[in-house]
């Protein structure tokens, strides 16, 4: 049974926190409940772009998400 969406999204904070990487790919978290469906990650990690807790990281070419805290400076 796939995670409530409060839970999913706490997943996904998590996994954002812990990763050697900054910036992650949506498909990163995908492993947080391999349950759920790739649309309901991506609408969990979008509203905790909304609630201020990650942003939206550009490399240029791409969009990945990353931790209000751990984003690159200049780069938001």
């Amino acid at each position: 049974m796939a995670l409530s969406n409060d839970e999913l999204k706490e997943k996904i904070l998590e996994k954002s926190l812990k990763s050697p990487k900054g910036q992650l790919y949506v498909k990163d978290f995908y492993a947080c409940d391999p349950e759920a469906k790739p649309r309901a990650v991506k609408n969990a990690a979008n509203d905790l772009v909304k609630e201020g807790k990650m942003v939206f990281w550009s490399s240029g070419s791409t969009t990945m998400y990353a931790h209000k805290d751990r984003a690159k400076e200049g780069d938001k």
